[in-house]
């Protein structure tokens, strides 16, 4: 017998369904009044719980990385997830302002912590590892380490209106990071101090910005902002709409930091390779920079212009490459400036030759390998992970340097030789003994 439904039941089954953002197939666990506790409080799992209401954009955006972590973490940490809009008494307990809020129950059920890092799938799985290590501490008799946060100044982030927004922002070279606010949001008020800090620690290097998006509402449209806290970010240099970007990092002030420095070193040009002329070049180039790249290359006699440039576009191949790190680069002719090559004992085995300076630590390390783009390349790997060794300066400082004249940029001629006048000689005059 084939029963029939209203259609109004009907449609309180696709609103039913419409609601929940995990299906029964998901390893997020509903959690309701009447499961919470027992499921949650009265476990000895750690529990990672999302608050989420159903029409929440963030919310909706979440599912996949939130679910992905629920099923890595499957029989380890458990995953649940309550909607807010529902069981409002729930998220009124746990003192939940916005969606999604997502916090871990771990050491003390009764004082879970808020969750503020990156909204993906790794994050929340090394957010749930963390928590599970701080609970065998307290187990054992341990203390809970505290990451703390340092305290900045509001006067370091820049607010942001409707009106001056495109002049301070758009308007400028320097890259920044916009944070999109409203008054009442209690995620935004829990960004608040880890934004100053950020802002106060990236002075001079990346800017920071608030705008209230329930006032300035334009911008807050243009951008389309619709849930609080949104953070955008705009990239260095001339802005185009190619230049924003969304801000994927987690909400503590070492984590936004870290961010933008990344960000800010993906969009530096690549570095000069700069000749040293004179004291000044050096130093300019490579008392600040952790690392300065030393090559010395042949005279120009012994390699010519193409010869030169082939070498020299080996070097800026790998200052693209390895960018980030903020080295110096800097080249000589062999014999230009004898002082450096003595101090670091290149030219030894001929020339190109290449040694990389450690200026704050006086120490320095030589290239034994081939000077081509693998086997320089093979030498900078190895350092940038703490291998190679390593000799101290000669001298303790950097060498005195000789000035130059910069390389025109053609061929080499070999000096001329000095005419003599024979005119006057008898060649049939014989020397008389």
């Amino acid at each position: 017998m084939i029963r029939t439904f209203p259609a109004a039941f009907g449609l309180l089954l696709l609103i039913a369904a419409s609601e929940a953002l995990y299906p029964s197939s998901s390893d997020v666990v509903d959690l309701t009044p009447s499961n919470f506790d027992r499921l949650v409080l009265q476990s000895d799992h750690v529990w990672i719980v999302e608050f989420y209401a159903p029409w929440c954009g963030h919310c909706q955006q979440l599912v996949p990385e939130y679910g992905k972590a629920a099923t890595a973490l499957k029989g380890v940490i458990k995953v649940g997830a309550v909607n807010a809009d529902e069981h409002k008494s729930l998220a009124g307990k746990y003192s939940v302002q916005g969606f999604p809020t997502i916090k871990v129950f771990g050491s003390d059920k009764n004082k879970p912590e808020d969750y503020n890092g990156a909204r993906t799938a790794q994050a929340f799985v090394d957010a749930g590892i963390n928590a599970a290590k701080q609970k065998i501490q307290a187990a054992l008799g341990g203390k809970k380490s505290s990451s703390g946060s340092k305290t900045g100044s509001s006067k370091d982030v820049i607010e942001l209106t409707d009106a001056n927004f495109d002049k301070l922002v758009l308007g400028s070279e320097d890259m920044w990071l916009v944070e999109f606010y409203a008054p009442w949001c209690g995620h935004c008020k829990n960004l608040a101090p880890h934004w100053e800090s950020a802002a106060s620690e990236l002075k001079g290097k990346v800017k920071l910005g608030a705008l209230d998006a329930t006032v300035h509402t334009l911008k807050a449209s243009e951008y389309g902002v619709q849930g609080y806290p949104t953070v955008k970010f705009f990239a260095p240099g001339k802005k185009d709409s190619d230049s924003v970007g969304e801000y994927d990092g987690g909400r503590t002030s070492s984590d936004i930091v870290n961010w933008a420095i990344e960000k800010l070193a993906e969009n530096i040009p690549a570095p000069e390779i700069v000749q040293i002329l004179n004291e000044r070049t050096l130093k300019d180039t490579c008392e600040s920079r952790p690392l300065c790249v030393v090559s010395v290359l042949p005279h120009i006699l012994d390699c010519q212009a193409d010869c030169r440039n082939g070498y020299l576009k080996v070097l800026k191949n790998l200052g693209e490459k390895y960018k980030k790190k903020m080295w110096g680069w800097v080249w000589a002719e062999a014999g230009t400036q004898p002082n450096i090559e003595e101090a670091l004992e290149i030219g030894g085995f001929g020339y190109p030759a290449m040694a990389v300076v450690n200026v704050k630590k006086m120490k320095y390390s030589l290239l034994r390998g081939s000077f081509s783009e693998d086997g320089i390349g093979e030498f900078l790997r190895d350092l940038s992970y703490g291998r190679g060794g390593t000799a101290p300066l000669k001298g303790a400082q950097l060498p005195p340097i000789y000035e130059t004249e910069p390389w025109d940029g053609k061929d080499g001629e070999p000096p001329q030789e000095e005419d003599i006048d024979l005119s006057d000689i008898d060649l049939d005059e014989k020397d008389e003994l």
